[in-house]
Parts: C-alpha cells; sequence; structure tokens
C-alpha cells in the first residue's frame, strides 16, 4: 500500500472538510444542481473522450496509486546478480529453469536461455517497454482529463447560474440558488481536479518512471549475462541505475568518513 497516497487524501480531505465545518451551515455547500454539472458532466465528457475498454479498467488504474507494490530497483540488480552467478556457474540455459517472479525479468531470462542474439534480445524486450509505456499513458491520460473537466464543468456551471441569476433579479428568493450553482459549481470542479484527478495522475506518472528504471535494469543486466560479464561488474554497472546515496560503495565510503 501506498501510505504517501493516503495521508494525502486524509489531510487534503480533512482540510476542506474542516473549513466547511468551521463555517457553520455543511448544507449550504450541498446543492444537487451542481453535483449535477459537475459529477455527471465530468464522467460524460470523460465517456466522450475514451472507449469503454479504457473506462472499465480507471477504477483498477486509480487504485493503483494505493495499492501499489513500488518496484525496489535494488533488490533487482540484487536478482541478476544472482542470475549471472548462475549463468557463469552452470550454463546460460541453467536460467530458463530458475524460478522467477517477475514477469519481464522471467522473459528476459527466457529469451537469454534461447541463445537469442542481443541485438534481438534488446529489440524485444524494448518492444514490451514502450508497449507498457503507451498503457500507462493513457491511464494516467484518463486523470489528467478529468483534472482538466473538473474547472472546465465547474465554469459551465458557474455560467449556468449566472444566466438564472441575472434573469430573475426581480425574484428575491431565486437569487440565492442561483449564486449557490454558480459558485458551487467552481468548487466542486477544482476539488475533482486538484485533490483526486491531477494528483492521481502525477503518482500514476511516477510509479510508471519507476517501471521504466526497473525494466531498464533488467535490459541492461540481460545483455551483460548474455555477453558473458563479471557477475560484479554486472552489478557495478546496474548500479549506475541508483542514486548515488544508494550505491554499495558509496554507503561504505559515507560509513569511513
Amino acid at each position: 500500500m501506498d501510505i504517501a497516497t493516503v495521508i494525502g487524501l486524509v489531510l487534503a480531505v480533512g482540510a476542506v472538510a474542516g473549513a466547511v465545518l468551521a463555517g457553520g451551515d455543511v448544507g449550504a455547500f450541498i446543492d444537487v444542481p451542481s453535483v449535477i454539472v459537475v459529477i455527471i458532466g465530468c464522467i460524460g465528457t470523460t465517456f466522450i473522450k475514451w472507449p469503454m475498454e479504457v473506462l472499465t479498467k480507471a477504477a483498477n488504474v486509480g487504485m493503483k496509486t494505493i495499492f501499489f507494490t513500488p518496484a525496489d530497483p535494488k533488490t533487482t540488480i540484487d536478482e541478476i546478480g544472482s542470475l549471472a552467478e548462475t549463468a557463469r556457474r552452470e550454463s546460460v540455459f541453467a536460467l530458463e529453469k530458475v524460478p522467477i517472479e517477475d514477469t519481464f525479468l522471467k522473459k528476459a531470462m527466457t529469451l537469454a536461455a534461447d541463445n537469442r542474439p542481443p541485438d534481438v534480445i534488446a529489440a524485444i524486450l524494448q518492444l514490451e517497454i514502450d508497449a507498457m509505456e503507451e498503457r500507462h499513458k493513457i491511464g494516467a491520460g484518463v486523470f489528467d482529463g478529468l483534472a482538466a473537466d473538473g474547472p472546465a464543468m465547474g465554469m459551465i456551471g458557474t455560467l449556468i447560474g449566472l444566466v438564472i441569476m441575472l434573469g430573475n433579479l426581480s425574484d428575491q428568493a431565486a437569487i440565492g440558488p442561483a449564486m449557490a450553482i454558480a459558485l458551487l459549481t467552481t468548487f466542486y470542479g477544482a476539488i475533482i481536479a486538484n485533490i483526486f484527478a491531477g494528483p492521481f495522475k502525477s503518482k500514476l506518472e511516477f510509479r510508471s518512471k519507476q517501471e521504466l528504471v526497473k525494466m531498464n535494469i533488467i535490459v541492461a543486466g540481460t545483455l551483460g549475462i548474455v555477453a558473458g560479464e563479471n557477475p560484479r561488474l554486472i552489478k557495478e554497472k546496474l548500479s549506475a541505475f541508483l542514486p548515488p546515496a544508494d550505491r554499495e560503495g558509496n554507503n561504505e565510503d559515507q560509513k569511513e568518513e
């Protein structure tokens, strides 16, 4: 679980709810026409933008901002180092029998065990990476669209409220509800964009970049194994993907200092 997303949602929603409760009248912030304009409007525009096969997966994509186990590049490097040891001690063909949980790493080792040329291995794995990036872009794009549509529908609701208000200036009782629609639609749209859709999109893009780093580590490690490089050298090369503070040699130097 991504506890940072949970904490962020609790703090953001709590801040807004606290401000509303501090005003005393919670009912003043609830308006059915405003909800219809913004919520239903955003759902409608999302259905227009994306095909049904994308929308059916949108909820699962959004849940990945919370229920997601981030890739640990150090663990991946250690696993590749262990596989390199196996390939050197036995043979590259033995890699196909090693139990591997990660599907991309498993495919890479299978290609290596099949004795495919390095350029073919790199090309096949790059296709997998490109396909993964495109899938992730679509998932983030759904929430990016919601982040744009929320304020837009809020503005439409504001214009509707203003038209109603200006058309009924002689009726004092109608001014209040019209002004509520004008203001609350903007309020609801801002919440959708800035508390949910926008942050979700940013978190999904960050997770995608993490996955990309892991996959590039696997490609580089696989090519090193196929080339017959020393396992220690492979791990040393792959450590370039890590931040300087996380590299083994640098940690030892810092301890000595």
